[in-house]
């Protein structure tokens, strides 16, 4: 079976799994925030057609300004992008030929993207159900490769590793010039998020992604940006195609940064909605990763692979991502969104009455 790279599309999961697709269902497989866009997105968004006629700004100048005021970091440290996977994709072409370790499991982009450049990958594989790396095994990776990428938090996990644990490997990176890139793509769902982006100065070694799609749930937009030293901006500019970032997306990444009411307010919604569904599996036994973030992977104790159980709900128009490609736990768990309460009482029904026809 040939099973599709990413969550979201899930047409692509019921025709690889040769099912016909329920009328009703709903989508987990996609960390986006449970309570849709800000709302200046629907009450402005008319005035986002007439930008539909104008070449877009290539350098993306009125929000990297907002950005850099708002991040206190100067303008020549910041890339916009077409969501982080274009960001990526750069990376990728800046380590050509190179040797790029990756901490899994992790989102697949990394890899694919160091692949098609021709870098030599390895991995440094986090313990599963603690979900911390080994010590030893990444300070080697550090010595011997030119970049680290690390997915904080966690892709699929949700495990956050704090500042302290980012400082201690950006001493190593200096100290053996390997380039530590850590993608934040879910940071701004956490609610003890300690910022990174003042080590910036202090190490030219570090390369921050963050996404807007995920927060602001615009992800048909595509938007994203970099934060790094600037010669390591100007590098991944000369690489990017020019009107990267189309205009519709830029203006709506400009309304989202001054929406932190709706970040505080999905912050707390998704935090509470996550020490419900998980104080449900574990009156079950059922195992879950102690997620931080609005995603976390869980497992049915007793089952190695976990596809009977993502079988059935696929079949209940319940859709998880499945976790064949995550690196170290290839079909041993299921990653789930945390969505809306109504949608997380549907998925803890499913639970449980899988749990009741399976003793």
């Amino acid at each position: 079976m040939k099973w599709p790279a990413h969550g979201s599309n899930p047409q692509y999961v019921y025709q690889a799994m040769n099912l016909p697709m329920p009328t009703e269902r709903m989508d987990y497989s996609a960390n986006i925030n449970p309570l849709g866009p800000p709302s200046v997105i629907r009450e402005r968004w008319g005035e986002l057609s007439g930008l539909v006629t104008e070449y877009p700004d290539p350098y993306g100048a009125a929000l990297k300004r907002k950005l850099s005021k708002a991040l206190e970091i100067s303008e020549r440290c910041i890339l916009i992008g077409n969501g982080g996977s274009e960001l990526i994709s750069l990376l990728g072409r800046l380590l050509a030929g190179r040797e790029a370790a990756i901490v899994q499991p992790s989102f697949t982009e990394y890899e694919e993207a160091c692949r098609v450049n021709h870098c030599a990958v390895s991995y440094v594989q986090a313990e599963e159900g603690s979900w911390r790396w080994g010590e030893e095994d990444i300070l080697l990776s550090i010595k011997r490769s030119d970049a680290l990428f690390l997915c904080n938090p966690s892709n699929p996990t949700g495990v956050y590793y704090g500042r302290k644990d980012i400082v201690r490997l950006l001493m190593e990176c200096r100290k053996y010039d390997c380039k530590l890139i850590i993608d934040e793509a879910f940071y701004d769902f956490l609610e003890e998020y300690e910022s990174l982006v003042p080590l910036l100065k202090e190490f030219p070694q570090l390369i921050i992604i963050r996404s807007l799609t995920k927060m602001y749930a615009i992800p048909g937009l595509r938007l994203g940006y970099l934060l790094a030293d600037e010669e390591v901006v100007s590098s991944l500019s000369k690489l990017q195609p020019h009107w990267s970032v189309n205009a519709l997306a830029l203006q709506a990444g400009e309304w989202c940064l001054d929406c932190e009411s709706h970040v505080q307010e999905t912050q707390k919604a998704v935090s509470r909605e996550r020490e419900r569904l998980f104080q449900f599996y574990h009156s079950l036994n059922l195992l879950v990763s102690p997620s931080s973030t609005n995603y976390y992977l869980l497992r049915i104790p007793g089952l190695q692979d976990q596809f009977q159980f993502y079988e059935y709900l696929v079949k209940h128009g319940i859709i998880p991502r499945h976790s064949m490609n995550f690196k170290g736990i290839e079909g041993r768990w299921l990653r789930f969104a945390i969505r809306t309460e109504a949608e997380n009482d549907r998925l803890m029904e499913a639970v449980e009455k899988w749990m009741n026809t399976t003793q």
